[in-house]
C-alpha cells in the first residue's frame, strides 16, 4: 500500500480546509493509499523532516496556500528529502497550482498522484531560502505582509486589493541595478518579479514562454512611468494579457540574477517575507518532483 503524508495548514482558505479533510482521506483510501496527516504549526515545523524519515512515505501532499507550499518545499530541499510533491490548493492564493492546472479536477489529479505521475521542475534560491514560484520586491510586495490575518481569512484576495488601493498614491520608483547572467541593466522601477511560472499574484499569463523545467527564471520589472501607463499595465495583468514585451516593462531570462537597490528594500518569496536587497537569485534546475 502506498503511503502519502499530508502537510496541511489548518487556517488557510478561510480556515475551511478542515471541512475537506474527510473527503480527501476517503478519496485516497478509495485508491488504496494510506494518508498520514501532519498538521502544521504557525511556527516551528522543523520536525517535519524527521517525521518523514520515520514514516518513509512514497510522497508528500502540501495543502494550503502558496506560503504553505513554500514552507514544504524549503523543508524538503534543505533536508535533502527527494519525494514527489502534490499540491492541494486551499489558501488565499494558489498561483503555482493554478499555473499547473492541477486543481481544476481534483479526482483526476488524485488519479495522477495514485499512478505516481510526476515531473521534475526548477526552483529558485536566495541565500539559504528557496522559492517555487516568485521572488519580488518593490511596490505591492509589502501589502501581503501588512494585511491583517483575520481580514485575510475573512475577505481572501479582496483584502489584498483593498490594501493595494490605499497604497497607490504612495507608489514611487526605485533605482535598481540588475545583472542577468553577467549582463548589467540600470533602471528606475516600481517593482520587479523573478518568476518560475506564468501566474503571479493570481494574475495569469504574465509572460509568454515561461517554463518550470527550462533551467531558467524570468525577470519582469515595471519601469518608472506615469500613473495612467502603470494602471494600463496593471489592467492587462488583471485581464490575463502578457505584459512582458510591453513598453515600460523589462523582461529578462537568466540562470542567475543579482539585484541591488539604492535603498533598503525587503523581498518577498512566494508571498512570505524574504531578505533585504541586494539579492542573488539562482536557478536550481530539476530540483523537485511534482505530481502532475
Amino acid at each position: 500500500m502506498q503511503k502519502l503524508v499530508l502537510f496541511y495548514n489548518p487556517v488557510s482558505g478561510h480556515a475551511a480546509f478542515k471541512n475537506k479533510l474527510d473527503w480527501i482521506v476517503e478519496a485516497f483510501q478509495r485508491r488504496g493509499i494510506l494518508l498520514i496527516l501532519y498538521r502544521t504549526k504557525k511556527e516551528g515545523n522543523e520536525d517535519f523532516a524527521e517525521f518523514l524519515r520515520e514514516v518513509k512515505p512514497d510522497g508528500v501532499l502540501a495543502a494550503g496556500g502558496d506560503g504553505t507550499v513554500h514552507e514544504c518545499v524549503n523543508l524538503l530541499v534543505k533536508n535533502q528529502i527527494d519525494l514527489p510533491l502534490g499540491i492541494i490548493g486551499s489558501g488565499t492564493s494558489n498561483d503555482f497550482a493554478t499555473y499547473l492546472k492541477i486543481n481544476e479536477d481534483m479526482e483526476a489529479y488524485f488519479d495522477k498522484i495514485a499512478s505516481g505521475s510526476f515531473k521534475r521542475m526548477d526552483i529558485g534560491r536566495v541565500g539559504d531560502k528557496y522559492f517555487i514560484n516568485v521572488a519580488s520586491a518593490g511596490m505591492m510586495t509589502s501589502i501581503a505582509h501588512e494585511v491583517d490575518r483575520r481580514l485575510k481569512n475573512a475577505l481572501g484576495k479582496m483584502a489584498y486589493y483593498l490594501k493595494g488601493l490605499g497604497e497607490i498614491p504612495k507608489f514611487r520608483a526605485v533605482p535598481l541595478v540588475i545583472t542577468a547572467d553577467g549582463e548589467k541593466h540600470e533602471l528606475e522601477a516600481f517593482l520587479f518579479v523573478v518568476i518560475n511560472s506564468g501566474v503571479v499574484g493570481s494574475m495569469k499569463n504574465v509572460a509568454k514562454d515561461v517554463a518550470v523545467d527550462d533551467g531558467m527564471l524570468d525577470l519582469l520589472a515595471i519601469k518608472k512611468c506615469g500613473i495612467p501607463k502603470l494602471m494600463a499595465i496593471t489592467a492587462d495583468l488583471a485581464a490575463g494579457r502578457p505584459v512582458a514585451e510591453k513598453e515600460g516593462v523589462l523582461h529578462l531570462q537568466a540562470r542567475t540574477f543579482h539585484i541591488a537597490a539604492t535603498e533598503s528594500m525587503q523581498s518577498d518569496l512566494d508571498g512570505e517575507p524574504g531578505p533585504l536587497l541586494p539579492l542573488t537569485i539562482e536557478t536550481i534546475p530539476q530540483a523537485i518532483a511534482v505530481y502532475c
